[in-house]
């Protein structure tokens, strides 16, 4: 009986004591789920860069232009943003954030939360933009294309959580269309996204994701993405 209990204690101390390898808690933050990378690792700025211009004034620049450009946005953007117990935050200061990989088609989650009167946006392809903002401001709710002029720019439905809690888009863009996911509601329905940039051309076809800021503190986490094979003529 005592070898027994012995025996019993000794598992119980390994158990305990075992290292810290060990499977991924469903929910943690900041760990894709089955089929998706994470974009931000809930430790530093890795993947991302400041930003520069936009679509048109980048494609006029030199390569010398852009890549001293590219140094000064890189430099706010330390300045600006960081990372505080797994939260991407940014002090309301400085410029756009955005990924330093271009994306076509793909599926894209991101928390995120804002403060009274936050406005923000979430950039596809580097245009803007699935609209993030404060609902006491705005009843319609966030996740609509706010720039469309043609087609529909507000959403279904306000289906954001009070300023303050944390908020999770579902985005999957292919080809032109986009449909919006908010906290589980479908609030855009493959609607087709106008290009900001160029009124009379289609979006782009690849860009990078970008996260607008309006001079408000805001914060970001579980930033995921799936990558979708690219449609033929997809619009």
């Amino acid at each position: 009986m005592k070898d027994l209990q012995s025996y019993s204690l000794t598992l119980l101390v390994l158990l305990v004591s075992w290292p810290t390898v060990r499977a991924q808690t469903p929910g943690e933050d900041n760990v894709p789920p089955p089929g998706f990378v994470a974009l931000f690792n809930g430790k530093d700025l890795t993947g991302w860069k400041g930003l520069v211009g936009n679509p048109v004034t980048r494609a006029k620049m030199t390569p010398a232009e852009l890549a001293k450009a590219q140094e000064e946005a890189d430099k706010q953007m330390r300045e600006h943003w960081s990372v505080q117990d797994g939260v991407l935050v940014f002090d309301g200061k400085g410029n756009n954030l955005c990924t330093a990989k271009d994306y076509g088609d793909f599926e894209l989650l991101v928390d995120w939360k804002i403060l009274p009167h936050g406005d923000s946006g979430i950039y596809l392809r580097g245009s803007p933009q699935v609209q993030i903002w404060d609902p006491a401001d705005h009843p319609e709710g966030s996740g609509g294309l706010y720039n469309n002029k043609i087609h529909p720019s507000k959403p279904l439905k306000c289906a954001d959580k009070p300023v303050g809690q944390w908020n999770r888009f579902r985005i999957r863009m292919v080809g032109e269309r986009v449909s919006v996911w908010l906290n589980g509601e479908l609030v855009v329905d493959n609607v087709i996204m106008e290009n900001y940039w160029e009124r009379d051309k289609p979006i782009y076809p690849t860009g990078p994701i970008e996260l607008q800021n309006h001079g408000n503190t805001l914060y970001f986490k579980n930033i995921f993405i799936r990558e979708l094979p690219r449609a033929e003529n997809a619009r």
